[in-house]
């Protein structure tokens, strides 16, 4: 194995799962050529995954074998690494949120930054683009609920949000309504008659 490959290699087992590699980094070590070329090598070989392009992770060692280091931990590097906010897609988050029982069947996040598919082993998770309205509270629950109703439409938020603001902590309430200037209309329309019934009925 070249010194370079092995720089790589240990670099790669220095960092926590789901620690990005790129290039650039390496570029101390050798031309860029060389290093495009170790790293193609070593993901052939295994030792490196290709997570998209210019990003490789390490697979993680477990009693079954290697596996893909999980999608948590790529997704947390990307926003470390990159400086992007990335948080699940309403469909996740209305079923985290108690709201459906349906079950996404692809992973799919959205990103401050550009859209992309990152492929972990046989799993392909998709990155898409965010509104800044999707993005502004990122993963607190405030953010979480504003993405859920975005996913259920205006027919069934009403009702979901009779049922998220007795479990919200008032603090996350008033930031959902808070969020109202730059929501959709008729999700803004929607909260507005929400905190209208709620003071009412105090």
């Amino acid at each position: 194995m070249s010194p370079l490959a092995e720089n790589i290699l240990s670099a790669a087992g220095a960092m926590p799962e789901g620690g990005l590699l790129s290039p650039k980094e390496f570029l101390h070590l050798g031309s860029r050529a060389a290093i495009d070329k170790t790293l193609s090598r070593l993901a052939q070989e295994g030792k490196l995954l290709r997570v998209s392009r210019g990003a490789y992770v390490a697979p993680r060692q477990s009693r079954f074998g290697t596996r893909p280091p999980s999608t948590e931990s790529v997704v947390q590097a990307i926003e470390a690494s990159y400086g992007e906010t990335v948080v699940a897609c309403g469909a996740a988050e209305a079923n985290a949120l108690g709201l459906t029982a349906q079950v996404p069947i692809r992973e799919v996040f959205l990103t401050s930054g550009a859209s992309r598919m990152l492929h972990l082993g046989s799993r392909c998770v998709e990155l898409k683009h965010g509104n800044r309205w999707q993005l502004l509270l990122g993963n607190r629950p405030a953010g979480k609920v504003i993405r859920a109703l975005s996913w259920l439409g205006p027919e069934a938020t009403p009702a979901a949000l009779k049922q998220l603001r007795a479990n919200l902590p008032a603090s996350e309430w008033e930031a959902v309504c808070g969020a109202r200037p730059i929501l959709p209309s008729w999700m803004a329309k929607v909260v507005g008659e929400a905190m209208t019934d709620t003071s009412s009925s105090a």
